[in-house]
């Protein structure tokens, strides 16, 4: 009988390592063209990086519509309660809205928008499907941090995401700088799969939405990873907009100053990464945190109007 050794192991009995990416960054075969396809040079970067940020894609009208958007979801007496709304920890103050393509056409529309779906075409060199996507909010002084991790990790365990080839992109909704809590990245972490220890217990996205315990990376591996790429602050104006690749290490800082923060995410997986069973035998997370009811082809609409 042959064994298929999983390249990816996590959370298993094994302890914390440090595994070499076995996958592509940026995937050949995707031939269209888009509105907003990146050079060959941005291509390059974002392959070096793990990640690429495009400022003011989206222009001050249509921030306003998508920010009261999300705020209008956040504070849905009909929402209240499901479990697409995370709160903070210790307070009712909504942290997270899960599954807003399909909660909000205006969101829904967004996902599909031309400019967003053909560069994660063109970074992953095939159609994709939304894999999951969220408003995060940091109000402010209330907005806890989010740890380091790598959303591939998480993915592969809990998901069973076969291979690293997803892209996530984030929508800034309001100006985000050095203060108020903004996604940090560490430039070349792509390239690195960390180990996690620790059996994953079921149903653990009722606690990792909210403060996560498993699948976080050890200290070690994070002073190895910074201690090569350092830390960049994805800071930019509202409308900018973040590509980055599925298992690079982020996180970001709490916010303790007035001004709140808010992005949206959308997670795009190639339609040849469709998910599979989670490993070690774990149940399958909700449909609201991965999709597995469709893993047809996003259909485009113009880059009108968001």
């Amino acid at each position: 009988m042959i064994t298929v050794t999983d390249v990816y192991d996590s959370r298993s009995d094994n302890e914390a390592a440090i595994v070499l990416r076995q996958d592509p960054v940026v995937y050949r075969g995707w031939k269209g063209m888009g509105p907003v396809d990146l050079s060959q040079h941005q291509l390059a970067r974002y392959a070096k990086n793990g990640f690429i940020l495009l400022k003011q894609l989206f222009e001050e009208g249509d921030v306003v519509r998508l920010r009261n958007e999300v705020e209008r979801l956040a504070h849905d007496p009909r929402l209240k309660g499901r479990e697409e709304v995370i709160t903070e920890p210790g307070s009712d103050e909504v942290r997270s809205v899960f599954r807003v393509h399909r909660l909000s056409p205006v969101l829904e529309r967004l996902s599909r928008d031309i400019r967003l779906v053909n560069i994660a075409r063109q970074i992953l060199g095939s159609e994709v499907y939304i894999h999951q996507s969220r408003a995060n909010r940091k109000p402010g002084f209330k907005g806890k941090e989010f740890y380091w991790h790598s959303d591939f990790e998480t993915w592969h365990v809990e998901d069973g995401m076969p291979r690293m080839r997803a892209v996530s992109c984030s929508i800034l909704l309001s100006d985000n700088d050095e203060h108020n809590g903004p996604l940090m990245l560490i430039p070349g972490s792509h390239m690195h799969y960390i180990q996690c220890v620790g059996r994953t217990p079921d149903d653990h996205y009722r606690q990792s939405l909210r403060a996560q315990e498993y699948g976080v990376p050890d200290p070690d591996s994070l002073r190895f990873l910074v201690e090569r790429g350092g830390i960049e602050a994805m800071k930019g104006p509202a409308g900018s907009v973040v590509f980055f690749d599925c298992n690079a290490m982020h996180g970001s800082n709490s916010n303790i100053t007035p001004r709140p923060r808010s992005n949206l995410f959308f997670v795009y997986n190639s339609v040849e990464n469709a998910l599979r069973d989670p490993r070690h035998g774990l149940r399958a997370r909700p449909e609201f945190i991965a999709s597995r009811d469709d893993f047809s082809p996003i259909e485009p609409v113009g880059s009108g109007s968001a």
